[in-house]
């Protein structure tokens, strides 16, 4: 599909009956490793494809400016450690409408 120019939307779908996992590392795992897609093509497929596919992409899914800042800022020396990890917890702040809304480092933790 890639190849056909088209552009490949993954999510988790996350319900008990089709889809019991709520994990996005596991998705983008599956993807490389099943799907045989690049940790780049994963990435897209569940960031800025996702969104389009929504009918939101001017909106969301990638950090630009005048879009809405949700995103996730992990702990890991490179972006395709987040797919081949993905039973570890990678995230070290999160950030909704661009505040904080978690941090790892957070006084308490």
């Amino acid at each position: 599909m890639i190849d056909a120019g088209l552009a490949v939307v993954l999510a988790t779908d996350f319900n008990p009956g089709s889809s019991p996992t709520p994990s996005m590392p596991m998705v983008l795992s599956l993807a490389c490793t099943q799907m045989k897609m690049m940790p780049a093509e994963a990435i897209t497929a569940v960031t800025i494809n996702a969104a389009y596919s929504l009918g939101r992409g001017d909106e969301i899914g990638s950090l630009e400016k005048g879009k809405r800042a949700d995103f996730v800022v992990h702990d890991a020396s490179d972006y395709r450690e987040l797919a081949y990890f993905f039973g570890v917890e990678h995230p070290h702040s999160v950030y909704a409408g661009g505040r904080i809304a978690f941090s790892r480092s957070a006084p308490g933790r």
